[in-house]
């Protein structure tokens, strides 16, 4: 099945040119160190899903790229083009000359209802071109005006349009110290929309995504592209076709219901964050050699402790004792709870791992049964040059903080009433915000209760 992808904003195409060259890379690459013929069905699942081929035979990625402001399109077509190995499909992107000006209002109220018609026919041209659709996923961030405010209102289109596909927003969160005076409300007003019209969100963390460019892969001097190409490389260890069934040997043919099937089992829990491992500079791959139970020791820990990278990690952070009820004060602090994981296996003797470790009943709710709320997928298809990777998707406490923490900044200025007059001169009224906080008040509670 192919899944659609939807660029918004800067943020948004940014990113999703890493991820298409990401995927693009991986699949050419003479690196996949196992069987011609497990490799050919790879590349195989991977070309259906994410592109589509020209009759000379370049990958044309299945996307639709909208921002309202014409450069950074422009700039993300040209180098797609230029890399010789992949390319967009020129008429499937829409830009104006002018932004939303950071206003998540100007971008939803204004900008969504005025080009919704030109927006909603490329995704159905695009849809068309599928033999199977599988679903979307968006790309947008959640501080500025067009990615969130009208990633918002293109999220609703495709629930109305398309009420049987699947829809994955991957929203990027904003730096703690802020990129944007407004960044709290534009936050709040997403995020709530958001959790309405989509079947689950996957979040990454400009802070955490900073973190492992400068402590693991050692940048000096991080760019925006650095913390794309990072998000890239975890978003593509989690799409790229791997074994659902235990010792199967057919790739996902369905990875977007999937992914929902395995971590989205009550519509009040949506949140999903993703941890790789290991990450290291490329070039110092070759002189490098991991274990799997190492792999799958520090990948343990990380869930735990809710730690972005396996340098660091807290490991005093332990499960309660079994018989312990999951409110009972004994509960030890920082301990992330989850609903639902998922852990992804690429690489060498994948099928002789062990997870049995991840299937403790004190890392799950108490109502779950741990058979359920795990799962694995395998692949001996090595990924962009790792011997050895495994990625966690997590359903799990692990955004309670910063959600807390931007719901409380947010209320802050609304309680006093700060900049409410730019999104009310755009037709968003305060009624619409206070639906929008006791939307996350409720995600905030169901989360903390686990």
């Amino acid at each position: 099945m192919s899944i659609v992808t939807v660029q918004l904003g800067q943020c948004g195409n940014q990113i999703g040119h890493e991820v298409f060259h990401s995927l693009c890379s991986d699949t050419r690459g003479t690196h996949g160190l196992c069987s011609r013929k497990e490799n050919r069905s790879y590349r195989d699942a991977c070309k259906e899903r994410f592109f589509w081929e020209e009759e000379s035979g370049v990958p044309v990625a299945r996307a639709v790229l909208v921002d309202m402001e014409p450069k950074v399109i422009s700039q993300t077509l040209s180098m797609a083009a230029r890399s010789g190995c992949w390319k967009y499909n020129h008429q499937s992107h829409f830009c104006q000359k002018q932004g939303s000006g950071n206003n998540w209002a100007n971008g939803y109220s204004v900008h969504g209802p005025r080009h919704k018609e030109s927006i909603m026919n490329l995704v159905q041209k695009e849809a068309e071109k599928c033999d199977r659709l599988g679903g979307f996923v968006t790309i947008m961030s959640m501080a500025g005006g067009t990615g969130s405010g009208l990633g918002a209102f293109v999220t609703q289109c495709l629930r109305d349009d398309f009420p049987a596909s699947f829809i994955l927003n991957h929203v990027v969160w904003p730096y703690g110290t802020g990129e944007v005076i407004v960044q709290n409300y534009n936050s709040v007003l997403t995020l709530s929309h958001l959790y309405r019209s989509a079947d689950a969100l996957l979040v990454h963390e400009n802070d955490g995504v900073h973190q492992v460019c400068a402590q693991l892969m050692n940048i000096k001097h991080i760019s925006f592209r650095d913390v794309n190409q990072v998000i890239a490389h975890q978003l593509g260890s989690v799409f790229q076709p791997a074994h659902t069934a235990e010792g199967g040997s057919d790739y996902s043919r369905n990875p977007l219901g999937d992914l929902m099937e395995t971590l989205v089992p009550h519509p009040e829990f949506k949140l999903l964050g993703l941890r790789n491992i290991p990450q290291i500079p490329e070039n110092s791959l070759p002189y490098s050699t991991f274990s799997w139970p190492g792999l799958i020791k520090h990948l343990r820990q990380m869930l735990i402790a809710n730690a972005q990278m396996e340098e660091g990690i807290d490991w005093q952070v332990r499960p309660p004792p079994p018989g312990s009820s999951s409110h009972s004060t004994k509960k030890p602090l920082h301990f992330n709870t989850s609903i639902a994981n998922l852990v992804i296996l690429r690489g060498k003797d994948v099928h002789r791992v062990d997870l049995g470790s991840f299937q403790d009943p004190s890392l799950y709710a108490s109502w779950l049964n741990p058979q359920d709320a795990f799962n694995a997928w395998r692949t001996p298809r090595a990924f962009n040059k790792y011997e050895k990777s495994a990625s966690l998707v997590s359903n799990s406490q692990f955004l309670l903080k910063p959600l807390d923490s931007i719901v409380g900044k947010a209320w802050n200025m609304f309680a006093s009433k700060a900049y409410i007059h730019q999104y009310t001169r755009f037709g968003i009224e305060e009624e619409d915000f206070l639906d929008s906080f006791t939307t996350l008040e409720q995600v905030i509670s169901s989360y903390s209760t686990l």
